[in-house]
């Protein structure tokens, strides 16, 4: 069985922010985010170290951030390239994608 990724975290600094995964050795996957006014966020970055490649993590990040926008009524822009590949694959998250 492999092993499962940690918890993600949300470190929310006002007008930025991003959501991260830490690794047992110090290795942290991120996605970064700018808030827009009350109702976007900007996904701006994703970093996944190859401690966390092939494992999802990427994507993970992401999908919490669909969650959260979901339940908060915001929109993404996905100007992250990974990101907006995510969105590509996902169209069940076309209600928080900034059209």
């Amino acid at each position: 069985m492999p092993d499962q990724l940690p918890e993600i975290e949300l470190e929310d600094s006002g007008s930025k922010g991003r959501y991260l995964l830490r690794g047992p050795d110090g290795a942290e996957a991120e996605m970064t985010f700018t808030k827009i006014g009350e109702h976007q966020i900007i996904i701006d970055h994703t970093e996944v170290p190859d401690a966390f490649r092939g494992r999802g993590a990427g994507l993970r990040l992401v999908t919490r951030a669909v969650e959260d926008a979901r339940a908060a009524g915001k929109k993404i822009i996905p100007l992250c390239p990974f990101a907006n590949a995510q969105f590509h694959r996902h169209p069940e998250w076309a209600d928080v994608l900034k059209q």
